[in-house]
């Protein structure tokens, strides 16, 4: 029955493309890396210290990588996602990851990994606000982090921004996004998990509809720079997929050899048995990417809610445009790391069928493309709030 479903769904040409170029690609057997336990800073709420992840030391040489990748190899990995610490300080390590495998690296911004050599790697740049908001969270008051990153990845083609957003502060989203978009990069979005106690302004407790709004307003701004679509947005934000609700129990990125209980392996909730989340020493393994020990309700990891969206085709059977709904979420996770080609156009009619009216823009009229980078990058302008005084919770 369900292949039948999908064979009729698929009689529609651009999902009938889209599942191609998935195919073509190949199936993912993915891990993700810790590259170095060592970082140029300190981001307020960075889940990397505040799990105490940085015990794991990198080890000394390159022997240890050579045998990890030899490792990874025999068992099929082919995808690595590299985070630390901060993976542009070591770049020998980087580039023996780079050759190795189809990889996608996090990094903070500060340093540039040069074109030369990472022709094809996906960056993700890290930005959690407005140069205020940014420099006080992650350049421990001083230091403009999103600046300089700009200056870095200007009009790169393989960079794209990882924008953290935060309950408290939807009226800064604009203002970013627009810098974003005028430096030529595209922008993904995350969610913040007040990891460090910062109050309820920065707080999940508060709810994420107002960001949720805003986010979606920016794919009816920036329909071919946004790389999350209104319902992965709608899933993220809420927590919940059909029948169940974000957590330890549903959630498939864990890792197969530490991560997974008995009773988790065997209650019908499909997870990815190849994944392993290894630590910098490159022999431990933690739960999963973003935890050791902590609340995993209170994850609002991106990368783990396509997983949970892209596990779970079953239950997106039910019509075309639930199927649609899955079929874009996996093509935009292959598109952002490079293992499908963009073509112009195409993030367009993929928001265009998962819910964004792109027809108007309807908050205000105004230009975004005009907006002064200065005036944004003084706070000079500002959003509209979206109904700031009713949040959702998100759990």
């Amino acid at each position: 029955m369900s292949l039948r479903m999908m064979e009729a769904y698929l009689q529609d040409p651009f999902l009938s493309r889209l599942y191609s170029e998935i195919r073509a690609a190949g199936a993912l057997r993915s891990i993700s890396v810790d590259l170095t336990h060592s970082c140029n800073l300190r981001c307020t709420g960075c889940y990397f210290f505040a799990e105490g992840m940085d015990s794991h030391h990198m080890p000394a040489g390159g022997e240890v990588l050579d045998r990890f990748i030899a490792q990874e190899k025999s068992r099929g990995t082919n995808f690595v996602t590299v985070v630390g610490g901060e993976p542009g300080i070591y770049l020998d390590r980087l580039k023996k990851l780079y050759d190795s495998f189809s990889i996608s690296v996090a990094t903070n911004g500060w340093l540039r990994i040069p074109y030369e050599g990472f022709e094809n790697l996906p960056i993700g740049i890290a930005v959690w606000g407005d140069h205020g908001t940014d420099r006080r969270l992650r350049g421990s008051g001083h230091l403009d982090v999103f600046a300089r990153a700009l200056a870095n990845y200007r009009d790169d083609p393989r960079a794209f921004w990882y924008y953290t957003t935060i309950p408290g502060y939807a009226h800064e989203i604009e203002g970013v996004v627009s810098q974003c978009v005028r430096n030529g990069n595209r922008v993904l979005f995350n969610y913040y998990n007040d990891l460090s106690s910062r109050g309820t302004e920065a707080g999940g407790s508060r709810g994420f509809e107002a960001v949720r709004r805003e986010i979606d307003r920016m794919i009816r701004l920036y329909p071919e720079h946004i790389l999350l679509s209104s319902y992965v947005n709608r899933v993220f934000s809420s927590g919940r997929l059909y029948d169940q609700t974000w957590g330890y129990d549903v959630c498939t990125s864990l890792s197969e050899d530490t991560g997974l209980t008995p009773e988790r392996a065997h209650n019908g909730n499909p997870y990815n048995p190849h994944f392993r989340a290894y630590n910098a020493d490159l022999k431990t393994t933690r739960r999963c990417c973003t935890r050791l020990h902590g609340d995993c309700s209170s994850c609002y990891d991106v990368w783990q809610h396509f997983s949970w969206i892209i596990l779970n085709l079953r239950k997106h059977l039910g019509s075309r445009q639930e199927f649609t709904n899955w079929l874009t979420t996996m093509y935009m996770f292959y598109s952002i790391n490079r293992l499908v080609d963009h073509e112009e156009g195409l993030l367009t009619e993929i928001h265009a069928r998962t819910g964004a009216d792109l027809s108007e823009e309807k908050n205000d009229g105004r230009r975004p493309d005009l907006i002064p980078v200065e005036a944004c990058r003084s706070g000079a302008i500002q959003t509209k709030t979206l109904d700031d005084q009713n949040h959702s919770r998100r759990r």
